[in-house]
């Protein structure tokens, strides 16, 4: 039997058994106070069921990877899978489907290499850390210094100035371990660092660079700075305490160009009693410029659009408007999300609910949840309707890089999908491509989104 029609089989076939538990576990009674939910089951049924039935999800964002590839801002790639979306939510039947302009950060990468000159001729593996200034057309070239801590860097002040700074700091979180991308260079160049280097942000991972955004200070020079592989940086640092001179060259092209013009992508289920009440679910459409941006965050812009492709296709018309936005330009500037803010900050009002994907999509457990106990109560009984997929989890807190500047303008409840998979060991490289993600995950992402997003629009009384 064909390999594919064998994988297809699969599917269907896991997608039935993860549909029958869904709904068997929707039969038992819930407590008085969760009554009100016994008219969503059916509909919650009907969307779960529908979403496991097809590889559609996955399709979409195969196809968008596919055939647009990464899609930095500025870029013509991201331009042209903007102007992509909007044909296709309007052949999905979505409803007032129109871009929303604003200008974006256009920073080029160009070409680029690190090596080791001394004691011996090495390349190394890096990429550019977004935003960076470029080298020099012969590169920068001075010993390195390897620090694993600001505190160390400023202990050695009074070595750094000529060197090339690395800030060899292991991978802990995010949240902890980003600070030497986004704010070493320019600590380092402060005392007259000429270039840094960066540790990736993230697991070892078979010699795989991680870029991402730096953020220079006002106060400093602003010297080029890249990402190297954790396998180098460990090398780096055991040459040194051996006592090796190591000396490092580093090219980098890599420009700033005047801000150029994007759009986010906006589309709708209108709600068929209160139009301008609004529960808004999104993710970002630009990446950075390598892989194809499928897990950081194709994928979440996928989900959260299929969850109104299917209440379209279900004609399931909830009693608010959902909206879909694919965001423009979060890696280097977050200027999609200022823009959504200040275009509808008279509107923001009426929002309910933004909602974001942001994490990947990989197995989902369900979401996390910012706003008062009576939201995250309603919001726990909604989640029971997930059960039978495993995604009714409720987390502390649920947030976002692009919904953030409108929930805190609009001080309204915010949510996040919540998944089980390694995200930073792709997170930014160019191992960020469709095989790293489940069909079938998509699909139940796709129906947790969708079963929460309609609940929400849909129940007599607002989420407060």
């Amino acid at each position: 039997m064909h390999t594919a029609r064998v994988s297809t089989i699969a599917f269907i076939s896991a997608a039935f058994v993860l549909f029958s538990t869904a709904l068997s576990a929707q039969q038992p009674p819930v407590p008085a106070s969760g009554a009100w939910l016994d008219g969503y089951r059916e509909p919650a049924a009907r969307l779960i069921g529908e979403a496991m039935s097809s590889r559609a999800a996955w399709e979409r964002l195969a196809l968008i990877g596919d055939t647009y590839g990464n899609r930095l801002s500025g870029s013509q790639a991201l331009e042209d899978a903007i102007q992509w979306a909007v044909q296709e939510m309007k052949r999905d039947g979505l409803e007032n489907v129109h871009t929303e302009p604003a200008k974006v950060a256009h920073w080029v990468r160009g070409q680029e290499s690190a090596e080791i000159t001394a004691p011996g001729r090495h390349q190394l593996v890096m990429l550019g850390l977004g935003n960076s200034v470029g080298t020099p057309p012969e590169g920068v070239e001075a010993e390195v210094l390897v620090v694993r801590s600001f505190q160390e860097l400023d202990a050695s002040a009074d070595r750094v100035k000529g060197h090339i700074v690395l800030f060899n700091v292991p991978y802990t979180n995010y949240g902890e371990t980003v600070q030497y991308r986004s704010t070493g260079p320019s600590r380092a160049a402060t005392l007259g660092a000429v270039a840094v280097l960066v540790r990736s942000v993230g697991p070892p991972g078979l010699r795989t660079p991680h870029t991402g955004a730096l953020r220079y200070s006002d106060s400093a020079p602003k010297i080029p700075a890249a990402a190297i592989t954790t396998e180098d940086a460990d090398r780096l640092q055991r040459m040194q305490e051996r006592g090796t001179k190591t000396r490092v060259r580093l090219k980098m092209e890599a420009k700033m160009l005047p801000d150029a013009d994007s759009f986010n992508v906006v589309g709708e289920i209108r709600g068929r009693e209160k139009p301008d009440e609004v529960v808004l679910v999104s993710g970002h459409f630009d990446s950075w410029d390598v892989g194809t941006g499928s897990t950081d965050d194709g994928g979440g812009c996928v989900v959260t659009w299929e969850a109104l492709r299917l209440m379209k296709k279900l004609n399931l018309r909830p009693r608010r408007t959902v909206r879909v936005v694919l965001w423009t330009n979060e890696e280097n500037g977050g200027r999609g999300g200022l823009a959504y803010r200040d275009r509808h900050k008279d509107q923001l009002a009426g929002h309910v609910l933004m909602m974001e994907s942001d994490s990947g999509v990989f197995r989902p457990t369900g979401f996390g949840f910012t706003g008062s106990d009576a939201g995250r109560a309603t919001v726990k009984q909604i989640a029971t309707l997930l059960r039978g997929i495993q995604a009714d989890a409720i987390s502390a807190a649920g947030d976002g890089a692009d919904i953030g500047p409108s929930v805190e303008a609009g001080k309204m409840p915010s949510m996040s999908l919540d998944v089980d998979g390694n995200y930073f060991l792709i997170h930014h490289t160019p191992a960020d491509t469709i095989d790293k993600i489940d069909p079938m995950d998509m699909s139940r992402a796709s129906a947790a989104i969708a079963v929460m997003a309609y609940v929400i629009a849909d129940m007599p009384e607002r989420l407060r």
